[in-house]
């Protein structure tokens, strides 16, 4: 695992600005915030020869929470690079104020090489071998698959969507990536992969601190890694990073409760879609919503287009019974409201151009591996999904942005499942929100 930190540089334009430091620049804005002297005038009392005396000075004067005063640090930027595809997910499940990307399955070499140790993901020692074992099968089933189904879409380019009059190049990536797309139930969630987050000190502090309490060895090493290259750029704040007893308490609940519901719903069987939606569409008596949905969409060129307050106001919560972690690694992402999940294995999705019964063997090994773990309380379990494991997810955020991500995972260039998943919600969504319709654009997942 490395971590890199990224400056941002002023561009030319403004190189006659103060260049000032992250920590310098949230204690100049804290004491902006108690001073009606103008910024020009509190930077002219600022020796930028010697920032540190002047964050000093100014911090010993001004009373303010480190929370309140880390979000002015501005994007700290940082590169996560052979961090486990598990870390990447929790990451951004922590992490929901950031702005990143992680390296996408289509770009990832897929052989054991890509695995972490199993020492550094907590795999005990006496079930190493065979954890190896499975995650070079997995690997071979991948590579396996991938092989076939580009053969055959290459002998049946029928099987593939593809855009009248597209030129040779584009039928090529199309074509494998349906392959890609439905062979990648066989990656195992340890694979190795890179991730880059842009967030400030504030959340920087706080993701760190989260990392640090979780019982992953893999976590806590990352945690290690983010707060020494973080303490460059922010010291002070990076102060306030450390595991503590709340954020510990929370993580051994969650690990106790996915354990037991893993071991109860544990299972290599497809399941059968569920789709739940509630949408809340109160408001105070004394400021009841005006405005029509349609009002609230039809101005929108687009899914970026402003919504509004009907659509602002109204809560929405939708959760799916059986994601896959190919898909929950993306649908998790979408940084607004919260999400969650237990994690855990109930079921695992093949799409139809698979043969199940072709892959039992693996599948009913693998189902072994995690039961074995979860018996033992192990935070490891995780290390012995595949990415086509199913599990229960919700997420709970507002109608403008549930519409928004609905018609970004049905739009152009969508993978087939999410649109799967997302029209479901969708449906529901309609059957309480009629009127709401007309005026959302649901895709069909076309190729880009």
């Amino acid at each position: 695992m490395k971590v890199t930190g990224l400056a941002i540089v002023p561009p030319p334009s403004a190189s006659d600005q103060p260049k000032v430091t992250p920590e310098l620049l949230a204690s100049v804005l804290a004491r902006y915030s108690r001073s009606n002297d103008g910024l020009a005038n509190i930077l002219a009392k600022v020796d930028l020869a010697n920032p540190d005396a002047s964050i000093d000075r100014i911090l010993k004067f001004v009373d303010y929470g480190h929370a309140s005063i880390g979000g002015l640090t501005g994007g700290l930027a940082i590169a996560l690079d052979n961090v486990s595809m598990w870390l990447a997910y929790k990451i951004f499940e922590l992490a929901q104020m950031a702005d990143g990307q992680e390296s996408s399955t289509r770009y990832i070499t897929m052989a054991p090489t890509s695995l972490p140790a199993p020492a550094e993901l907590g795999i005990p020692d006496d079930l190493a071998a065979r954890w190896q074992d499975v995650m070079a099968r997995a690997f071979a089933a991948y590579n396996t698959e991938y092989a076939r189904l580009d053969a055959l879409a290459l002998a049946k380019p029928e099987l593939v969507r593809i855009p009248a009059g597209a030129k040779e190049a584009v039928v090529t990536r199309l074509r494998k990536n349906y392959a890609l797309d439905r062979a990648r139930y066989f990656i195992p969630f340890a694979t190795r992969t890179n991730l880059a987050l842009v967030q400030s000190s504030r959340m920087w502090a706080q993701l760190v601190k989260q990392l640090d309490s979780l019982p992953h060895p893999e976590a806590r090493a990352a945690a290690k890694l983010l707060r020494d290259e973080l303490m460059k750029q922010s010291p002070r704040l990076m102060r306030h990073s450390n595991a503590d007893a709340a954020c510990q308490a929370q993580a051994a609940a969650e690990l106790e409760a996915s354990c037991a519901l893993g071991l109860e719903q544990l299972s290599t069987d497809g399941l059968a879609d569920e789709t739940w939606v509630h949408v809340d569409r109160a408001t105070p008596p004394f400021l009841p919503e005006s405005q029509s949905i349609a009002e609230a969409l039809r101005h929108r060129a687009n899914r970026y287009g402003q919504q509004g307050s009907a659509t602002r106001r109204m809560r929405v919560t939708f959760a799916f019974n059986n994601i896959a972690i190919a898909e929950l690694r993306d649908l998790n992402r979408h940084r607004t409201g919260n999400r969650y999940t237990p994690l855990i294995q109930a079921g695992f999705y093949l799409p139809p151009e698979i043969d199940r019964a072709a892959h039992a063997q693996l599948l009913d090994d693998q189902a072994e591996l995690t039961r074995e773990l979860m018996r033992r309380g192990s935070a490891a379990y995780v290390h012995g999904m595949l990415l086509g494991a199913q599990t229960p997810f919700e997420h709970g955020t507002h109608a403008d942005k549930f519409i928004y991500e609905a018609e970004l995972r049905t739009g152009m260039g969508a993978h087939f499942r999410y649109a799967e998943h997302l029209s479901a919600a969708l449906r529901e969504f309609f059957k309480q929100v009629p009127e709401a319709k007309q005026w959302v654009v649901e895709g069909t997942a076309e190729p880009e």
